[in-house]
């Protein structure tokens, strides 16, 4: 990589630039931003928005010593270009290339790997008292170390992220700064030298201690100390009115132009020197210096896919899950005028845009809150209608409680949408949907169903919407739908989808999407001469009794499924035919509990062998062992 960016191989270098020359180094980074998302997609947007602002940050902060976390981690592209990593970039969430979240296996600046929002300024918190504990107790250890959180694109809406700030704000030597990257163009900054004295003078330590003298001296005339702090809040009011954090007793310095690098740096270096937490409210543009991102309407290319660098038009993906499950809801909604939608800010990436444009007063954009989506939901319940609240399903993680003792515990009819189900790949291990079948398993009452493919999914969603006494779950991937597989009959609720053609041997157990793997998986077992039966539960929880005389009819039973293998479908089927006196072997196929590193879809369900090539050559040596009687057949 040449120009200035190719002279990169840390922060140092980034320091060692004379200010004349940050100017080109932007624009170098926002080129390869660009370069970059329009091969493979990424998010692009919040990327091109943080440019100053992350050169500001290496250049006053010591990465690693001064941890930099970000909120959320898909801000980190323009850190990772600044800490060694611009050579590969171009292969960005490719299999082999960088992850699109900060990654402790990637380099010593990430420390956490968080792509889940709202969750910097607890890490931050953590960090900052585990310095100040080490610094009270050695001058020489870690004396002088800043833990820096910089939390933006809505993060801010999480409630986890007030809960540390309330946190914070408890110790007033805390050495936590905390960077508010707004992008919501909510704000203008404030401008002159009033108020860029009025900033100085907040994160002014002599200006903390004469207060503080005031308080001890004269706290018997405590209007006068009153009146001092409370012309300079007054005067702050007039000229910056987000006087919120300081209320919760947190510096604060801005509005400051996040895309003015030295003007970042010098808020920064005050905060920095100031020992204390401030928040610095730094004002950027999304999509900033693309046109096509920033003339985008709807996001200001959020996370595009791939798109034409031109004109930013971007690649056609096709039908995917989401759009079957956008055109079903908004059909639903104008049938049933009690039906509500919930998302928690990702309104377009989970279809609800749909549902928003017409049935504007029926839909509920939380912010990031899971938590409080879910017993939001359950209020709309009591209240006498249906919601659906659709989320990916890795956040529904937040909400479990909520989803267990708010919404299950009273019975009531809310419908959870789980998008970008099982392997999701790209976007890396924490953003797989692979706990979701094992942790609602525990949930008393609930239905859950796992639509296999596009008429599937029309059909489940209308049967979920109308259960009355309790709540139901609805989950599917991330890609493109799926064929129509069409059933050739029942066994009672559940769909057979290919009777064995001679004595049966091998019951395939279809979970959703993995009803083809189980159809390709049958045709190569019959050429072995295993005869094979394979059906699609649709609702796998609860089981259908008829999978117990199935079961009793087959030699060995298969089930696969998009989840993890601990506490899923597999083990449910598993306990079913136990409780039942069934004695027939199960073997359980799915995702390992593990956190899978980024690949493509296709690729990652490959290598973990939920392929119908890998799941017939283990079945085909499940049942010659035990043909052979040489050991039993593994549970």
């Amino acid at each position: 990589m040449s120009g200035l960016l190719g002279s990169i191989e840390g922060p140092q270098d980034v320091k060692r630039l004379a200010v004349e020359e940050l100017p080109q180094l932007a624009g170098e980074i926002r080129d390869v931003l660009v370069d970059a998302c329009a091969r493979f997609g990424g998010h692009l947007g919040p990327n091109l928005g943080v440019v100053e602002l992350t050169i500001a940050l290496h250049r006053v902060f010591d990465s690693p010593r001064d941890p930099i976390i970000w909120d959320t981690g898909h801000q980190s592209y323009v850190h990772k270009l600044l800490t060694g990593r611009a050579a590969g970039f171009e292969a960005l969430k490719q299999e082999g290339g960088l992850s699109g979240y900060p990654s402790q296996a990637e380099s010593e600046h990430d420390f956490v790997e968080n792509s889940h929002a709202s969750t910097a300024l607890s890490y931050a918190d953590g960090l900052a008292k585990a310095f100040k504990l080490h610094r009270d107790r050695d001058a020489s250890g870690d004396a002088g170390r800043t833990a820096v959180a910089v939390i933006g694109d809505g993060a801010l809406t999480g409630g986890m992220a007030w809960e540390a700030l309330n946190n914070i704000a408890a110790i007033k030597d805390l050495p936590v700064v905390i960077v508010v990257n707004d992008n919501g163009r909510s704000y203008s900054p404030t401008i002159g030298g009033l108020a860029s004295h009025l900033s100085s003078l907040r994160v002014n330590r002599r200006y903390e201690d004469v207060l503080e003298y005031v308080k001890d001296k004269i706290g018997n005339v405590p209007v006068l100390y009153d009146a001092l702090h409370g012309f300079k809040k007054g005067v702050k009011d007039v000229l910056a009115p987000q006087v919120m954090f300081e209320d919760l007793g947190l510096k604060y310095v801005g509005p400051i132009d996040g895309h003015d690098e030295q003007a970042m740096e010098a808020a920064l270096r005050q905060a920095r020197d100031f020992r204390g937490p401030v928040i610095v409210h730094a004002l950027t543009q999304k999509g900033r210096g693309y046109t096509p991102a920033e003339n985008h309407d709807e996001d200001q290319f959020h996370s595009p896919g791939a798109f034409d660098r031109a004109t930013g038009a971007e690649k056609p993906k096709g039908r995917i899950w989401t759009n079957v499950f956008s055109e079903e809801l908004v059909r639903l909604g104008k049938e049933r005028d009690d039906l509500v939608a919930i998302t928690a800010a990702m309104l377009h990436p989970t279809g609800l845009n749909a549902f928003a444009e017409a049935y504007p007063d029926r839909i509920y954009d939380v912010g990031i809150a899971e938590q409080h989506a879910l017993t939001s939901a359950a209020g709309l319940a009591l209240g006498g209608l249906h919601p659906i609240v659709a989320v990916y399903a890795t956040f529904l993680n937040r909400a479990f409680d909520q989803l267990l003792m708010d919404v299950a515990l009273h019975r009531l009819p809310v419908t959870v949408v789980l998008d970008r189900a099982g392997v999701t790949g790209d976007d890396g291990a924490s953003h797989n949907g692979m706990w979701d079948l094992s942790i609602l398993q525990v949930v008393p009452g609930l239905r859950v169903a796992v639509p296999r493919d596009g008429d599937r999914l029309t059909e489940l969603l209308r049967e979920a919407v109308e259960v009355t006494d309790g709540p139901t779950v609805l989950r599917f991937p991330k890609g493109p739908v799926a064929e129509p597989i069409e059933a050739v009959g029942k066994l009672g609720e559940m769909d057979l989808l290919r009777a064995a053609a001679a004595e049966p041997d091998v019951l395939l157990v279809g979970v959703g999407p993995m009803a083809q793997v189980c159809m390709d998986a049958a045709v190569l077992l019959d050429a072995q001469g295993i005869s094979a039966t394979v059906v699609d539960p649709r609702w796998v929880k609860p089981l259908d009794e008829a999978l117990v005389l199935a079961a009793g009819a087959h030699k060995l039973v298969a089930v696969v499924e998009d989840n993890g293998r601990v506490g899923g479908v597999g083990d449910a089927v598993a306990r079913l035919l136990r409780d039942a006196d069934v004695d027939v072997p199960v073997r359980t196929f799915g995702i390992p509990q593990q956190f899978l590193d980024h690949a493509k879809r296709a690729k990652i369900l490959g290598r973990i062998g939920l392929t119908g090539q890998d799941l017939a050559r283990q079945i085909t040596e499940a049942v010659a062992r035990r043909s052979n009687a040489a050991e039993p057949v593994r549970r």
